[in-house]
């Protein structure tokens, strides 16, 4: 069994998470520039199996798809012709930023790491792939 790995897409930089091999538990990853994604996640790949891709899909709040769907749907296509054989998902990830800004709110992080969105967009990220993980849990009597 592999790992799924979470994917907060942004046009400049993109936030990973991933889960552990029994995947159970999503954590951070990484945030990389979104040009160099697909190259970090094949050398990723190289050193642990993956097995799904779960990438966040923006709605606004009426529910229509964010602007930026169009570039993650080439971005997928850039996944599945690198990974063609590597299961892909979406995740609703509406408000995703606001509760990764506001988890480092609670947790007492200065204003310095606050204000650096890379943290930002890995923290999406583990919230995507842990939305997922939840939706997607099976209950065990």
């Amino acid at each position: 069994m592999g790992v799924l790995i979470g994917i907060d897409f942004g046009k400049k930089r993109t936030g990973l998470a991933h889960t552990d091999p029994q995947q159970m538990i999503a954590s951070g990853l990484t945030t990389v520039e979104t040009h160099n994604a697909i190259a970090y996640l094949s050398d990723y790949q190289n050193i642990t199996s993956i097995e799904k891709f779960v990438v966040g899909q923006p709605k606004q709040k009426n529910g229509n798809f964010s602007e930026v769907e169009k570039d993650i749907l080439i971005f997928i296509n850039q996944i599945k012709k690198k990974f063609p054989t590597t299961t892909i998902v979406r995740q609703d990830e509406r408000f995703t930023s606001k509760m990764a800004f506001n988890s480092l709110i609670q947790s007492g992080a200065k204003k310095k790491v606050r204000k650096n969105k890379s943290i930002v967009d890995e923290i999406s990220a583990t919230l995507i792939l842990q939305s997922y993980l939840l939706s997607n849990s099976k209950t065990v009597v």
